[in-house]
């Protein structure tokens, strides 16, 4: 099946179905460690969801995104075969829930670079959309993925929207590792759950006095 995004990528199938059949050692290698590759880090934090789903301390889902369906094969009269797809409309941020009565909304990125996570890493559509959620009072951030140096950072959004929009006038196009390190939160990874955000939401409801 060919699924294009709304740039007229294509996204891969066969890189979907080698996921899913990943073998039982990769798995348990990926419990104690995850590739620098954005999709592990994104499936290190749905693995994350699911455990604090099962432990009953907390309800986010990555966010589906929906598609049109342009092309269907019946080969045969009880079976039907999409054979090609778009991506409806550009996605806002990656996942949402609630943790304690506080709405979640949150986008995870990832970045090689050592010393700096670029804004290139993010789209307007996307920063609209944070500042809609913190109009409304919900617990809108950013978990940012530093491949290279295994570290990740809570960063709340309303600190990504203020530099988002300072770089027009300051020209950065990136926001340093020693800023991120001042302003946000470090999340050490573990085994269980594999990205423990929810400290990092838990201090910051804490600083906020909210919690």
């Amino acid at each position: 099946m060919v699924i294009r995004y709304p740039n007229g990528q294509i996204y891969s199938q066969n890189q979907s179905q080698a996921k899913h059949t990943q073998s039982s050692k990769e798995k348990q290698r990926l419990a104690v460690d995850f590739s620098n590759r954005g999709m592990r880090f994104e499936e290190a934090i749905n693995i994350s969801n699911d455990y604090y789903l099962n432990h009953q301390l907390a309800v986010v889902h990555k966010k589906p995104t929906p598609i049109q369906i342009v092309k269907v094969d019946y080969p045969r009269r009880s079976a039907a075969v999409i054979k090609e797809a778009y991506f409806k409309e550009a996605s806002t941020t990656d996942y949402n829930g609630v943790y304690k009565g506080f709405y979640l909304d949150f986008e995870a990125k990832e970045t090689q670079n050592k010393t700096s996570f670029p804004f290139k890493n993010f789209h307007s559509h996307q920063i609209e959309h944070m500042k809609s959620c913190l109009a409304q009072s919900g617990i809108c951030f950013v978990l940012l993925w530093f491949s290279s140096l295994n570290r990740c950072f809570f960063l709340d959004s309303a600190h990504l929207i203020t530099h988002w929009d300072l770089q027009k006038s300051t020209g950065k196009k990136s926001l340093s590792l020693s800023l991120i390190e001042e302003i946000g939160i470090e999340i050490v990874p573990g085994i269980a759950p594999r990205i423990p955000y929810l400290e990092a939401v838990q201090k910051y409801l804490e600083d906020k006095g909210v919690l």
